[in-house]
């Protein structure tokens, strides 16, 4: 699953977030997604029947899109979203023993940290990249600063408020991606809207810093 994992985020490092997507309608806004050249996707739990999304979700995108869940807080909804499909355990905090439980399971997981601390605890736990969170707190400044001290390496993706413009000055102080919510879909976004947005972030990604 690493394998799978490090080839998405290769070939395009962003996380469309789709939160607040219902079931009818996660199937066309993948396929935006996956023809703007998105290849990590993940459903928020806290979405109307998400596990019925990422279910749907995991049958119709191509086999290089790695389909998963966000806001995961139990080992239970671990195994819940590997049983609807879901290969990405995406978090908004640093729970060892949710991140221990995804990797027992095979999945990738990218639980969300905000400090040093919790970031060094994160990787020993065996993270496969780290999520900024909130980004709003975590500015390009504070993100160079951990950057000096954390692994070389060590994939971190600010998340929380990004923009197609907020995004030059993270790569600069050492992003490696982002996690992308409500400027690529909120709740009422169609698959049109859905994707103008995601080619706009692509665009911004693939324009040289």
């Amino acid at each position: 699953m690493r394998d799978d994992f490090d080839a998405a985020f290769e070939a395009l490092p962003l996380v469309a977030i789709l939160r607040g997507i219902r079931p009818d309608e996660v199937v066309p806004v993948g396929a935006a997604l996956v023809e703007a050249g998105f290849r990590l996707i993940e459903v928020p739990l806290n979405s109307p029947d998400p596990l019925v999304s990422i279910e749907r979700l995991a049958r119709s995108v191509p086999a290089g899109v790695m389909v998963g869940a966000g806001t995961v807080l139990s080992e239970k909804s671990v195994r819940d979203v590997k049983a609807a499909g879901g290969r990405l355990i995406v978090m908004p905090h640093a729970d060892v023993a949710v991140i221990r439980a995804t990797k027992d399971e095979g999945m990738a997981c990218v639980p969300g940290v905000a400090t040093v601390t919790e970031a060094f605890a994160a990787l020993a736990a065996g993270a496969d990249a780290l999520k900024l969170f909130p980004a709003e707190l975590i500015t390009p400044t504070v993100l160079k600063a951990m950057r000096a001290v954390l692994p070389p390496d060590l994939r971190l993706l600010p998340v929380g408020g990004v923009t197609p413009a907020s995004m030059a000055a993270y790569r600069s102080a050492g992003a490696a991606g982002f996690g992308l919510g409500g400027a690529l879909y909120q709740t009422g976004f169609d698959a049109v809207a859905v994707g103008e947005r995601a080619r706009g972030f692509v665009a911004a990604w693939r324009t040289k810093t």
